[in-house]
């Protein structure tokens, strides 16, 4: 098995690309514990013995401490960690865009992320390896009109985590970003503009957007999280992989 004696942390693990990127750890031969405030998706996989779900609050440092505790509780180490939490944010002109919600997009897409990663680097160092992946977004490359709050946070996990890439290295911890292209899950449809025909801006603004002509499914980017955790990817850190259909292009 790919993944034998390994523990991944996954972070979003309710959301589409989230359960998607568990099962197909569980698969490959994982321990896989998945955190999230909804974790009703995952239920199926609970008589599973290398899976551990955890309903938390990923933004309360107690929380992202106490997830930890219990994943090592249960599978001793953790080797992997995947920040797959996100929220989008609906196109909305700069003028119109309230201090609140500029801060709980920032939060849930940047500072999860860093909290999920300061604990789980606490765990990797001891054992002198790890990898972390962290989920961004092709908007970094490719921004649209009115997802400023959006491109923004996910420009921060990429800067964030070549950072980090950098400084973990002596610890022969990887640390790499992937940039999702339009992906279809329920999220896609929250990028639109209130009012607007989602099936319309599916088809006219996403799909036709991508030069290989097809949205991504989260298989695609569960295949690729998938690649950037495994032994094969080593000696790669600090990349910014695109799963896009060439949409960064």
């Amino acid at each position: 098995m790919l993944f034998k004696d390994s523990t991944v942390v996954v972070a979003g693990a309710g959301g589409g690309m989230g359960k998607e990127i568990v099962e197909t750890l569980l698969a490959e031969g994982a321990n896989v514990v998945g955190c999230d405030m909804n974790v009703d998706k995952l239920d199926n996989h609970h008589n599973q013995s290398n899976f551990l779900s955890i309903k938390a609050n990923l933004l309360e440092e107690n929380a992202v401490e106490k997830a930890f505790l219990k994943a090592v509780e249960k599978f001793d180490t953790i080797t992997g960690l995947v920040n797959a939490a996100g929220i989008a944010q609906s196109s909305t002109p700069i003028e119109d865009v309230s201090l609140e919600s500029w801060h709980k997009t920032i939060d849930i897409n940047m500072t999860m992320t860093f909290l999920m990663c300061r604990e789980a680097v606490k765990y990797m160092k001891k054992e002198q390896q790890g990898s972390i992946v962290n989920i961004g977004s092709v908007a970094t490359t490719r921004p649209r009109p009115g997802l400023q709050a959006y491109v923004a946070s996910k420009g921060a996990v990429e800067s964030f985590t070549k950072a980090l890439a950098l400084e973990l290295a002596s610890f022969k911890i990887n640390a790499n970003v992937l940039h999702p292209g339009p992906c279809d899950t329920d999220m896609l449809e929250q990028f639109a503009a209130d009012g607007a025909n989602i099936e319309e801006v599916k088809e006219d603004i996403f799909r036709q957007s991508v030069p290989l002509g097809n949205l991504l499914t989260p298989g695609d980017i569960a295949n690729s999280v998938s690649f950037l955790l495994s032994k094969e990817a080593k000696m790669i850190t600090g990349s910014v992989l695109h799963v896009d259909g060439g949409r960064g292009i």
